[in-house]
Formats: C-alpha cells, structure tokens, sequence
C-alpha cells in the first residue's frame, strides 16, 4: 500500500477542488509514493497526536484541520507548527489534511452532524454555485450504450437520487475523412453519412478530466466531437452546511438536552428563541456564522454551529434557534467518518482514531 492509494480515495471522496479559497488541503508534509505503514485520524496535528503517530510506528496522519494554513517563511522550531513539520520530515511521516472539501460535500462533515442529531431529508443549506457542466457528443447508434454506460460510471448523469440520468436524440452525421486518417467508417476523401446518437448528460466541473477521459476511450471515432457547456443550475450534491427535518419536533430545551448530549460538550450558548417545537434544523460544522442569514432565509427553526459571536446572536430576533455547540465538538465526528470511508475500501489496512482529545478549549 502507497500513501497516494489512500490519497486518491480520500480525494474522489472529497474533491480537492471543493476546498474554500482560503484552506490548504491535500499532502502537506512527505512523499505520496513511500509505503504506508498506517494511517492516524485526527482533528488537529498536535505535538502529542505525532507522538502518537511515532510510537504507533504509522508514517501517514489524516487532519480535518490543515497543520499548515499559510506558507512557511522559517522553520527554525519556534512555533508548533515549525517543531511538528521538522519532527515529522525526520521521521519520515507525511501529514495530509481534508478540511473545507470535506465540509462541501454531501456525505461529509455536516452529514455526520445531522445524522448524530436524527435529521431526514437532508440537503444542502446553501447548494453548490456555478459546478455543473453538461456534455453532449455523438456517436454510432450501435455504440450508444457503449459511450453512455463509460460516462455514468465516470460520474456523469446523477440529478438527485437517480443516476444514469441522459437525454439521446438520433440525427445524422457527416464527415470527410482527410489523408493519414483511420476513419472507424467511410472512406478517405469522401462525403460520409452515419446514423448517429446525440447523448447529453450533466456532470459535476471536478469530475470534468475523468469524464472526458472515458469518453475519448470508449468512443470508436478517431476523432471524437463533443461540446462542454456550464451551466446555472445548482448543485445538490455539494454546499455549506445542511438542513433537514426532525421526525418528532422538540422543545427549546430538550432539543438543547439532545445537542450536549449528542456532542458531549461543556455548555452550549444559545440565542432568544420563541416558544415553538423545533422541527426543521440547519447545521455547519465548525465556524458557521457566515451562514446564520442562509439559515433565516430558508426558513428553520434552529441552526446549529461553532464559534458564534456575540452580536450575531441578536441576528435572530427570536425567529430561529442558534445553538453555539463548540467548534471541536461540532466537528468530532468528523474521524469516525473518515475512519468508515477508508476501511470501507480498504477493510484489511491499518487505519486507527487518534485516542488523543486536541479540543484546545476547556469547560469550567
């Protein structure tokens, strides 16, 4: 097993391209073509968690939270962040961090939230802007199915639920093949006339590469046309935060009972919320208050997140539930997701959950 293998499932996961533009995801520290000895889940790289790593004898670490964010001008050992990457480059252990792509998609980081919490019918709070492309190209009416099936298995045509989603026309084609061609029919310098299918089908922009890639490999012409469009639709698929609904609506303060619960946490803060069960409830792991005006405009009763200010709690005006649950403790879950998906795919490799609490904020 190479540190890239895993590298690469982690990033058809979560797409480095989702990532914010002020994050810093992908390998931060090692060579992704050495051996991987193990793999150490964490939130955040601590001194301690690479001590972990080091006794463990695991040369690969996994953060949520990046160990470097900006660029590195000294490493001379006078912060933490210098003495761990010169501690982990001695000993030969990459660090990689998925942060913000994680955050994007729909499986990740607020799906995990939601799903501690016992929300239905999720969806992105605020869905995708500018992703989707749409393709169109034609091919022989015999190897149709052929195109179609290489492209749906590179992830195009998922809208929603379904997949395999197309829209085929038959027209015809004409073409004149030129000298030093190989045309897959017809002959060199004369007009040909072939029985075509037009297939349209919509992708997301991340997956644009692996999408033309099949294409061009399952297409038997030489020369393959296609068209590539973007298009305004928003994408389901990825966005920040979550909503989603709870199946038996609560109370003010038993659903504040289920949060600390649920998350373990030493207080939760909370805004002025008028006396109505909650029932639809939106969430951002993490830092989320850039959200909390998406949350009103959708209409929930409750939005959940981390790191709250104090004037944005009077954002509200009683009209929704903001719940300051804590950064650490909105995001924990985050390592059993990533430990689900790793052993999923490789259910023999050693993967493990760091036994370490980096939670900087305490609780008196």
């Amino acid at each position: 097993m190479k540190i890239r293998d895993i590298i690469y499932e982690l990033e058809q996961f979560a797409p480095l391209t989702l990532q914010e533009s002020y994050d810093n995801v992908g390998l931060l520290i090692g060579n992704a073509s050495d051996d991987c000895s193990g793999a150490l889940i964490t939130l955040d790289v601590t001194e301690d968690v690479l001590e972990e790593a080091i006794s463990k004898k695991i040369n690969l670490i996994i953060s949520h939270h990046p160990l470097i964010f900006g660029g590195l001008k000294k490493i001379t050992g006078n912060t933490a962040t210098e003495r761990i990457t010169m501690k982990a480059i001695k000993n030969d252990i990459a660090v990689y961090a998925i942060h913000t792509n994680l955050d994007n998609i729909i499986d990740g980081v607020n799906a995990m939230i939601c799903e501690k919490i016992g929300l239905k019918q999720l969806s992105p709070l605020v869905p995708g802007q500018k992703q989707l492309r749409k393709l169109i190209t034609y091919c022989p009416v015999d190897h149709a199915e052929i195109v179609r099936n290489a492209i749906f298995e590179a992830g195009a045509g998922h809208i929603g639920n379904y997949d395999s989603c197309s829209f085929n026309s038959e027209g015809v084609g004409t073409f004149k093949a030129g000298a030093g061609t190989n045309p897959f029919v017809g002959k060199i310098d004369e007009l040909h006339r072939e029985s075509e299918i037009r297939i349209e089908s919509i992708f997301p922009f991340f997956l644009e590469n692996k999408i033309i890639h099949a294409l061009l490999t399952s297409h038997p012409y030489e020369e393959v046309a296609y068209d590539i469009y973007s298009l305004e639709n928003k994408n389901q698929q990825t966005g920040a935060g979550m909503k989603g609904i709870l199946e038996n609506p609560l109370p003010k303060m038993a659903f504040l009972q289920l949060l600390k619960e649920q998350f373990r946490t030493g207080s939760i803060r909370y805004s002025d919320f008028k006396d109505k069960p909650i029932k639809s409830v939106a969430v951002c792991g993490g830092a989320g208050s850039f959200l909390i005006h998406k949350a009103l405009s959708a209409g929930v009763d409750a939005f959940i997140t981390g790191d709250i200010k104090y004037h944005d709690f009077f954002i509200p005006e009683g009209r929704i539930l903001l719940a300051d649950i804590g950064h650490y403790e909105s995001e924990q879950y985050t390592k059993e997701l990533l430990f689900n998906q790793i052993t999923k795919i490789f259910p023999t490799f050693a993967v493990r959950i760091s036994e370490l609490n980096t939670n900087s904020v305490h609780y008196f």
